[in-house]
């Protein structure tokens, strides 16, 4: 086992692929010899060469198209947005060619592929640098969306979907890059796609949270044990698809719920998640379903502490539904 941050593991995962399988690409702007702009990519270009890990001009929907033109001959080709911001000039690419080709072609031609992007606030980065997009690609049907919040689950899942037969969009949260670590299998590994992770067992309340909310979600929990309040803490992983039964098994178990995502409120994933469990657990659940979200403003830079929800935040909705 090595002891490695979120980033580490999501380049050793890289290198893993590339070292199995010599169809698997990874290409972006300053992915080759820079490694990236936070290293992600550091030392492929310098292990595989340049034909394998290369640097592209500054075209997100360019990348994409080329990512798709690929992965229908023969490719698996991991494409990198620099920044989810920025992943929008592609979204077209995204939507309307990638997640629809296998359904377009009737199973003739797939596009297994992923694209790779740091997404979420945390490290100051003001409004076109730290925005979480999920919602966005979580209402498109053949395309899965996937984010990791341990160094663990970063390679395994970053595996799993460089390996899954359709594209995959694998939402890095930057804020954890680097203030994570854990312990990391060495060699091979996956992590089921669609499966999620219990990362807190408890009794009273239960919190469904990803990416980066996970460790604020766990440090409300803790808050919560000192006042007798047990939190069972749930890590989606996977976005889309969702693993329903599993949503409703946790959220049965207690009967109360709080979902939380940095990403603004309205229409965000947490409002998929409440009406899930109200159309399928209503009869279960014993207080309103309480969401800790980002606001519906533009992301703010001098303002990002007082946007993203903390574990006070998180910690007020587990008072207020243990208490109804």
């Amino acid at each position: 086992m090595a002891n490695l941050t979120l980033l580490q593991a999501v380049n050793d995962g890289l290198k893993i692929a590339m070292r199995e399988d010599p169809s698997v690409l990874v290409f972006g702007e300053d992915v080759g010899p820079k490694g990236g702009v936070f290293l992600a990519t550091e030392g492929l270009t310098a292990e595989f060469g340049e034909e394998r890990c290369f640097d592209t001009p500054l075209s997100e929907d360019g990348i994409i198209g080329a990512a798709i033109g690929m992965a229908m001959n023969g490719l698996r080709p991991v494409a990198e947005i620099q920044f989810q911001d920025f992943i929008f000039p592609a979204f077209d690419q995204i939507v309307s060619e990638a997640a629809k080709l296998r359904y377009r072609s009737g199973g003739q031609y797939t596009a297994p592929m992923v694209i790779r992007t740091p997404y979420g606030g945390g490290i100051r980065g003001g409004l076109y640098h730290s925005q979480s997009g999920e919602a966005y690609f979580c209402h498109t049907p053949g395309l899965k969306v996937v984010i990791p919040s341990t160094p663990h689950d970063a390679k395994g899942l970053l595996i799993a979907s460089i390996q899954d037969p359709d594209p995959v969009l694998f939402l890095e949260p930057k804020a954890l890059y680097r203030s994570v670590k854990g312990e990391v299998p060495e060699g091979s590994y996956s992590v089921e796609l669609s499966t999620m992770r219990t990362a807190r067992e408890g009794d009273d309340v239960t919190v469904f949270c990803y990416g980066a909310m996970v460790p604020v979600c766990e440090q409300a929990a803790e808050s919560a044990a000192a006042s007798g309040i047990s939190v069972e803490v749930i890590d989606l992983r996977t976005l889309y698809p969702l693993d329903e039964e599993g949503v409703l098994a946790a959220a049965r178990k207690t009967g109360r719920v709080v979902n939380v995502h940095e990403a603004p409120r309205f229409c965000g994933y947490g409002a998929e998640l409440s009406a899930i469990i109200a159309e399928h657990a209503i009869e279960h659940m014993e207080a309103p379903i309480m969401r800790v979200t980002g606001f519906d403003t533009p992301f703010p830079n001098t303002l990002e502490h007082n946007y993203l929800p903390d574990h006070r935040r998180v910690l007020d909705a587990i008072e207020r539904v243990h208490a109804f």
